[in-house]
């Protein structure tokens, strides 16, 4: 299997098996050993490479124990510490990788609880484990960008260098991206005051804090909103549809109203921008056989559907996109099968467009 197949099945792993997972042993078993196996591609059972229950004595500790040890040519290189996978990671899970860093030849330090692993390197001073991760992969939410770094850890391709080399930029980018991410969604006082004082020439009181924080959530949504459907209008723009149909798409593609009611929504199932997009695109090629508001998305924890007149009954298409490292349009036949086809990008789902069509006119 590729690299990226492997992540998505350990991925998907993870996310049908962590309800079962109570302790932090049965973490070990089933999430981290496949991890270091699978994707990293060390042998588990062989101690000249992974060394379970690694001891080092570190001044006073006598006998601490780090769960995982990989070697290389007689060395560590890569230790392992391992939390239980319903509790978050935090920095005080850390303090044996910090006394263990100091001690041993290794230069990569991981946290995990089998979902969430977090890579340390000694960037602010040498041989002292940094306080913040030079990387961090959810896998539940993979970021398609980590892939190349993390492939530099696994056995095969191991290079300590290019990874120290990289890790500042991506310690610093990956802080960014999640600060971002954290501020669209709940956004600090500070982020408020940033963008109130440039567009307000009065005083920041506490209630223009509040109407402003309420101005500024929404904008930087519609914001979000605007950057999907350019994207939008440019593949519309690139295919030959009619007159009529590219008026009908537009129509459906720009509409504001739909896309910001999609991203207020307030459930436990994480609908992504890229969900949304993938929507619009369908429904603008459905919109030619039918009226727009008749094309609904319902998301489910395993796949983003989109449904005529909002009735289960009725699937269009779904879109197959919480793997991450590969990406699938669902489409059914007359006797609703649905059939798989991987995309690599959301402009492919416009190859498709006669069977979105055809599907839309046996469901009308």
């Amino acid at each position: 299997m590729e690299f990226e197949e492997l992540l998505t099945a350990m991925a998907l792993k993870v996310k049908n098996q962590r309800e079962a997972i109570q302790t932090e042993e049965a973490t070990k078993n089933a999430f981290v050993m496949p991890f270091i196996s699978n994707i990293l591609g060390y042998d588990v059972f062989n101690p000249l490479e992974v060394v379970p229950e690694f001891t080092a004595d570190v001044g006073i500790k006598k006998g601490e124990k780090i769960d995982y040890a990989i070697m290389r040519n007689g060395e560590v290189q890569i230790l392992i510490e391992c939390k239980k996978s319903s509790e978050p990671l935090k920095i005080e899970n850390a303090s044996q990788l910090y006394r263990y860093f100091a001690v041993t030849n290794a230069r990569i330090a991981v946290l995990t609880n089998g979902e969430t692993y977090q890579f340390y390197t000694d960037l602010d001073a040498p041989n002292r484990m940094d306080d913040k991760p030079f990387l961090v992969l959810d896998l539940l939410d993979i970021d398609e960008s980590l892939i190349p770094e993390l492939r530099k850890l696994t056995k095969d391709v191991f290079d300590l260098d290019s990874i120290i080399n990289a890790a500042g930029e991506l310690k610093y980018i990956g802080q960014i991206k999640r600060t971002i991410a954290a501020q669209f969604k709940e956004p600090e006082d500070e982020w408020i005051r940033f963008f109130t004082t440039r567009v307000y020439d009065g005083t920041f009181t506490q209630r223009v804090r509040v109407q402003f924080t309420t101005l500024v959530t929404k904008a930087t949504k519609q914001f979000l909103n605007d950057q999907v459907n350019d994207r939008l209008k440019v593949a519309l723009g690139g295919n030959n549809f009619s007159a009529v149909e590219a008026g009908a798409q537009e129509e459906a593609v720009t509409s504001h109203v739909a896309v910001q009611e999609d991203l207020d929504r307030d459930t436990e199932i994480a609908t992504t921008p890229e969900e949304l997009e993938g929507y619009q695109i369908i429904k603008a090629i459905a919109c030619s056989e039918v009226k727009p508001q008749r094309v609904v998305h319902r998301d489910s924890k395993s796949y983003f559907a989109i449904l005529l007149d909002d009735n289960n009954r009725k699937p269009i298409a779904r879109l197959h996109f919480n793997g991450k490292a590969k990406k699938y349009l669902g489409l059914f036949d007359a006797d609703k099968i649905e059939t798989r086809y991987e995309i690599e990008t959301l402009d492919d789902i416009y190859q498709h467009a006669s069977s979105i069509r055809e599907a839309v006119k046996l469901l009308a």
